[in-house]
Order: structure tokens, then C-alpha cells, then sequence
């Protein structure tokens, strides 16, 4: 089982007594809490003191978009072809030295504060029974090239192991953010043409020119981006707001719950090891069909006949997706303009009544899996295009019926109908689950 599968979401069929869900990278209870992807860094968002860049994404100058979600944890090093790949700051001798990778360790829990932790906070968590690593870090929303995008401010040398081995092994990744640097998410960097050697525009609450070290994804979904602690600082992040605590994942919500009565008065306590249930009928009413999990981006048995929408709702919802044929797609994009491929289905569902997660990945967590032979319209689509991380879910679509899916495919195309895609990148499908959906996006109906 890869770290990436550990430390992202279990799902079981039965409901499970205590159980809680949080996605992996809601950043919004700290802005509403660093859930793509997934905890909470929005309000966490600095105030902008330099004009922002314009981005058909972004949103009022203070303070992140309602319901915008922390992250998926962004980092690798990689080409399209999943060769390793850093500018050549990443290399400079300069640097400070960043300490070998000393094994892996599961992030399974994030506490997160729009203010400083004290060091008796920290020390009290680390204290506690179960708790096996806690490691301070700074979480915030700030504008990215004019766009919000989740960041942490980092120790290259304490915090890499909580990445996805591949991540986590690159040297020159971590001395380039030890360097300065910034290793944004796979996604970001791609989708919003970031030129990695070249340099972003950060606004916090100073305002700085930040180069990129990386493109990749370290398996958290919701993050965007890292930096190391002195940048952030540098920008206004508050230190030490935020801590990621590892623990066994059989102890993972008795130690939430323990935490929380520890943590300071506005801070928010978000697992990133998230187990929810689905109800014990099927769709109809109809029987389960047996255990339905998914374990990261692994789909699960198979759903049997019938849907678990209306018909009404169903034609709601391909018809919201239908009539945003044509628009451009952004990354960030949530609509009703312009789309990125989850901000699509988000939107669509929203449109008939439903509640969706917001990245690709929570939304894979949103039913039981349907096999190609027994699609139908309103079944999501799942691929992997993510090189630095192929395990991960990167995109989604929508199932239309007749073999035929839309989608918001990339920048500098538009959303689009085009045949349903089940080739090589293809992880599977998903059959929405109301009650699950809105579990998973941390509103449970």
C-alpha cells in the first residue's frame, strides 16, 4: 500500500459509530479553517497591500472565496514524461543543507489557526498518547499570481517525509524550497501555466517574487503550493498556525476529538485520513451490494442497478452541464463562466439541489463504482494524469450516455462533448450518492 493510499481517505460501506469526515483539504473553516482537494486554509487569507494580477478566477482582494478548500498537497518534480525536473535554483550551493529523508510518516490530522500556536499547544499535542509525529508548520490562502492558492510555509528537512515517496526522496525539490523556492502543485503549474525556473507573483501581507524549484503533487489533496518557513514569514504568514499530527489511523478520530479540547478557541482540528459511510441501501432501495470502499483514489465494488438521484435531478444536472457548453476553461474556475473540470461537476450538481466536493479526488469518494458496461447519464469519470503522482485522481468528467462525456478539458480550450475517454489514463466511474456527496464535502445533510 503506497504512503499516498495511507494518508488520503477510507471509506467504508456500514456506518461507522464516531465516524467523521473531513475532507481531505477544506482550507474553509479557517477562512469560513489548509479539501482539491480536499482541511481548512481559507480563512486563513492574508490581506493583499499590492494591486493583485488580474485572473478570471479570482476573487475579492481580502479574503478567499466562500467555500474554497485547502488542498492537495503540491510538490513533485516532474515533466510530462515523469522525468525528474527542477529549475536550477533548486541546485544552489548556497542554500541551506536539507537533512536525508529519514522514512515516511502519515499526515493524519491537521490543526489549523488563523493566529500563531503556542508552543504549549504544540507541546501538549505531542505529548498525547497515540500522537507519533506533530510538526509544526504555516498555512494560509494568499494570491498566487493573482489567484488564491493554498500554501504552506515548511522545514524542508522535518516536513518531507509527511510527502508521497517520490516527493519525499527528491533532494533538489526540498533545497529548492529550503532556498526560497516555491514547488507548486502539478495541477497548478500546468493548468495555470506557471513557468517553472521563472517566478510568481506571491501577495500577502508583504508582497514578493517567489521562484518555482517544482511542479508535483505530494499526495495532500487541497495544498498548491510549499514554501519554507522563511518564506512564508516573509509574506505575513503567521508562524506556526498550523500543525500536521501523525498518528495510527485506528486512533484517528478519538485523537481528533482529544485535540480539540486542547486547541485554543478558533482554531479547527480536520482529518486528513477521513473515514465516511454511505447508507446500508443501495440505489432504489435496493440492497448495498456488499462493502463499497475506496482507499485514496482506488474506486470501489461495483453499484448495483438504478440511481441513487431522480430523474429530475438528473436531467438538472446534465442540463446545467450542457449549457455551459463553450465556456473557457480556468483553472480555479468554479463558474458560471468559465470551469476547471471539477468546478464543472460542482456547479452542475448544484444547479439540481446537490451538494458536490470540490477536487476530483474528494468527488471519486462520492459513491459506489460503476463499471463501463452499466454507465449512465449523471456517472462521473475519473483519470489519472498526474505524472509526479499517477495514483492520484487529476480529473473528472461527465458521463452524457451514448458514449459520450463533457468536459472541461484544459487551458486554452473550452468545455466540450466529446467521446467518453476509457483509455490508459482511465481510473473509473462513480455513481453519486447524495447523502455521501454531502458527507464528503463536509455538509452532512
Amino acid at each position: 500500500m503506497t504512503h499516498h493510499v495511507r494518508t488520503v481517505i477510507r471509506r467504508i460501506s456500514s456506518v461507522v459509530s464516531g465516524s467523521r469526515r473531513l475532507s481531505g483539504r477544506r482550507f474553509a473553516t479557517v477562512a469560513a479553517a489548509l479539501v482539491g482537494v480536499g482541511c481548512v486554509i481559507a480563512g486563513v487569507a492574508l490581506a493583499v497591500t499590492s494591486a493583485p494580477r488580474p485572473a478570471a478566477h479570482q476573487s475579492p482582494a481580502v479574503g478567499p472565496p466562500a467555500g474554497s478548500v485547502l488542498p492537495a498537497l503540491g510538490a513533485a518534480l516532474a515533466d510530462p514524461r515523469g522525468s525528474p525536473l527542477t529549475s536550477s535554483s533548486a541546485r544552489m550551493s548556497s542554500t541551506p543543507r536539507v537533512a536525508p529523508l529519514h522514512g515516511l510518516k502519515q499526515a493524519d490530522l491537521l490543526i489549523v489557526a488563523p493566529f500563531s500556536l503556542s508552543a504549549a499547544v504544540r507541546d501538549r499535542v505531542g505529548r498525547l498518547a497515540g500522537v507519533t509525529d506533530a510538526e509544526p508548520i504555516e498555512a494560509a490562502k494568499v494570491r498566487v499570481n493573482g489567484a488564491y492558492a493554498a500554501v504552506l510555509g515548511v522545514n524542508s528537512s522535518s516536513f518531507r517525509g509527511y510527502a508521497v515517496k517520490p516527493v519525499a526522496s527528491s533532494d533538489p525539490l526540498w533545497q529548492g524550497v529550503a532556498g526560497g523556492g516555491m514547488a507548486v502543485s502539478y495541477d497548478m503549474g500546468v493548468l495555470d501555466r506557471i513557468r517553472l525556473g521563472g517566478t510568481v507573483a506571491v501577495d500577502g501581507v508583504n508582497a514578493a517574487q517567489v521562484p518555482v524549484v517544482a511542479f508535483g503533487t505530494v499526495g495532500i489533496p487541497g495544498v498548491d503550493a510549499v514554501v519554507s518557513d522563511r518564506v512564508a514569514e516573509s509574506i505575513g504568514m503567521p508562524a506556526g498556525n498550523a500543525v500536521v499530527v501523525s498518528t495510527k489511523p485506528s486512533q484517528v478520530n478519538a485523537l481528533a476529538r482529544r485535540i480539540r479540547s486542547l486547541v485554543p478557541r478558533g482554531a479547527s482540528v480536520e482529518q486528513l485520513v477521513i473515514w465516511v459511510s454511505r447508507p446500508a441501501t443501495g440505489p432504489a432501495g435496493g440492497p448495498a451490494g456488499g462493502t463499497a470502499s475506496i482507499v485514496g483514489s482506488t474506486l470501489g465494488t461495483p453499484v448495483p442497478g438504478g440511481s441513487f438521484l431522480s430523474q429530475t435531478q438528473l436531467t438538472a444536472l446534465v442540463q446545467a452541464a450542457l449549457s455551459r457548453r463553450g465556456q473557457p476553461y480556468v483553472w480555479g474556475g468554479d463558474g458560471p463562466s468559465n470551469f476547471d473540470c471539477s468546478g464543472l461537476i460542482q456547479w452542475s450538481f448544484a444547479q439540481a439541489g446537490l451538494t458536490m466536493p470540490r477536487v476530483a479526488a474528494d468527488q471519486a469518494l462520492t459513491g459506489p463504482s460503476v463499471p463501463v458496461s452499466r454507465l449512465g447519464p449523471g456517472d462521473l469519470l475519473f483519470y489519472h494524469t498526474d505524472p509526479t503522482d499517477p495514483g492520484y485522481i487529476s480529473h473528472v468528467a461527465m458521463y452524457l450516455g451514448n458514449g459520450l462525456m463533457i468536459q472541461a478539458p484544459e487551458p486554452g480550450r473550452t468545455v466540450e462533448v466529446v467521446p467518453a475517454d476509457f483509455g490508459s489514463q482511465y481510473a473509473g466511474a462513480v455513481r453519486v450518492d447524495p447523502p455521501l456527496a454531502s458527507q464528503v464535502a463536509g455538509r452532512p445533510t
